[in-house]
């Protein structure tokens, strides 16, 4: 580890309940209630997808399913996302964090990394300047925020996680190990579902037990993941925060629906994922994004899921090239050894629509030139006439699995995938 890492000041900003928060806010009426926000009901995703504290007090969790819910909480008050309310006021908050810094690394819609080390002599140590924005966020936009102050990251991270809503945590080269290394290890950025009962079956429950294990067992059991999970235990992450740009306000765009009956064959498949591509292709020319990456998000009826990605050819907005690769994700990675329950299609690892692209010699641009004006002709029909005014043929093969408007349900990925 560098030494000057260990004098860095990170801090990691995570606005609370974001969407709940920000549906209170704008519905007054509904703030001392208990409130989640979920997909529909109706098209079998009526999922938790944020809560606020009083829902939170019955238990409500996350992820979990509307009915579940309004078990825990019978007047539970569900509302749909307004993914485009939300975006704005992600927006207004970085406002607030560029008046610190310009080193400002978004992690989804609702938290971001700021390096103020260099901006200690004008605004006070890191505990000054999170105090300082934790009240300009509350006054300034209604809601609240948690920051947590450190010398790195992962640890700024864990910081903001652990003490809610509205309040700053500091972890320090000296109080690290009181802190964090009790928690348990599925707290640790990058440790998700897998690897953490990986870790439980071979004892290793806490941050403390990643540290105190083997780092040769790690890497045996995890290869060189395992190496950088025992660093990232031991405080030892000098990863950089990137400096501030438009590209890095999303980082993906998708749309992921649960179908309104199993996907029994790679012709359902296609239609769902043409329909899906359409609204990502719409929503990254909005944003004046292209894609390097396309992602797909698969699962089948005994909720079992896969992910997988792949690169494009050259950066695309265009739906017929997001399908073609997603298609290609799919057919490559799934065996129908059960129905398909839902489907997910994701652009990520964007360009911005001006960049410079080497041109290939097998790629025929005036072709897709007129691909990408006849798709934003599209746009133009759909946005004053309504999304049904235009539609591919296909999507009459099923009316039943083509029948919503996507765009409109369109999903911001908020955060890095997990392992």
């Amino acid at each position: 580890m560098r030494g000057d890492s260990l004098h860095r000041v990170i801090l990691h900003a995570d606005l609370n309940n974001f969407y709940a928060s920000v549906e209170c806010l704008h519905r007054p009426a509904l703030r001392n209630l208990p409130v989640a926000v979920c997909g529909d009901p109706n098209l079998r995703h009526g999922i938790v997808l944020a809560k606020n504290y009083p829902a939170k007090k019955f238990g409500i969790k996350t992820g979990e399913v509307i009915w579940h819910a309004r078990q825990r909480c019978p007047d539970l008050v569900v509302v749909p996302p307004d993914y485009s309310l939300y975006l704005r006021f992600s927006r207004l908050a970085r406002k607030i964090y560029l008046d610190y810094t310009d080193q400002i690394e978004p992690f989804g819609i609702d938290e971001a990394w700021l390096d103020v080390t260099n901006s200690s002599s004008l605004y006070g140590n890191g505990e000054k300047i999170a105090d300082e924005i934790r009240a300009r966020i509350k006054y300034e936009l209604g809601i609240t925020a948690s920051v947590g102050v450190s010398y790195n990251k992962i640890f700024a991270k864990l910081g903001s996680d652990m003490k809610k809503p509205d309040a700053t945590t500091i972890i320090s080269p000296n109080n690290f190990r009181d802190l964090v290394w009790p928690l348990p290890v599925s707290d640790l950025l990058y440790v998700g579902r897998a690897t953490e009962q990986k870790f439980r079956r071979y004892g290793i429950k806490t941050i403390g037990d990643l540290a105190g294990a083997s780092q040769y067992f790690l890497h045996f059991i995890l290869g060189k993941w395992g190496d950088i999970l025992w660093s990232f235990a031991h405080g030892q992450d000098t990863t950089p925060v990137a400096p501030f740009g438009e590209e890095g306000i999303i980082k993906s765009i998708g749309n992921s629906t649960t179908t309104p009956r199993d996907l029994e064959n790679n012709n359902d498949v296609k239609l769902v994922i043409y329909l899906l591509s359409e609204s990502v292709a719409a929503r990254m020319r909005e944003h004046g994004f292209k894609c390097r990456t396309v992602q797909i998000h698969v699962r089948n009826c005994d909720l079992a899921v896969f992910e997988r990605q792949g690169k494009v050819a050259t950066p695309t907005h265009i739906s017929s090239e997001i399908a073609l690769r997603a298609m290609e994700l799919f057919h490559a990675n799934y065996r129908w050894e059960k129905p398909v329950r839902s489907i997910g299609v994701r652009g990520t690892d964007f360009v911005t629509e001006g960049t410079p692209v080497q041109v290939s010699l097998f790629i025929n641009e005036a072709e897709r030139k007129q691909k990408e004006d006849l798709e934003h002709t599209v746009d133009g029909l759909r946005q004053r006439f309504g999304h049904f005014i235009i539609q591919r043929g296909i999507m009459l093969k099923d009316r039943k699995l083509t029948d919503l408007n996507p765009k409109e349900e369109h999903v911001i990925h908020p955060e890095t995938r997990r392992c």
